[in-house]
């Protein structure tokens, strides 16, 4: 597994965090305005975004005299990437198997 990824994993790991992300899918918000989805506080929601940041989960981007923090496309790729592989292999042992039962069955056409 790519060592960059455990960062990824350790970050999601955090129900806040996954939170924080579901609230971003909706675009680039201030630390104030997740901040308000939530009740902790804001120096506690800042936290999360860093390690979020640090995961390249999200960037930030000044705004005025704040930072909008939004989702970065790229690190969802890499995680997308690594949980590809199960799906794909999930779908061809599950394709593999409805061929033999078919092959199975075959029998009972007679």
């Amino acid at each position: 597994m790519d060592a960059y990824l455990d960062p990824q994993f350790e970050a999601i790991g955090d129900p806040t965090r996954r939170a924080i992300l579901a609230r971003l899918l909706a675009g680039p918000l201030p630390v104030v305005e997740i901040a308000g989805s939530f009740d902790i506080s804001r120096p506690a929601i800042s936290q999360h975004l860093k390690i979020l940041k640090d995961a390249k989960l999200v960037t930030d981007r000044p705004d005025g005299n704040r930072r909008l923090y939004q989702l970065n496309p790229a690190g969802f790729a890499s995680l997308r990437e690594y949980f590809d592989q199960f799906w794909t292999d999930a779908l061809e042992a599950f394709k593999k198997k409805v061929e033999t039962k078919k092959e199975d069955d075959s029998w009972r056409a007679w």
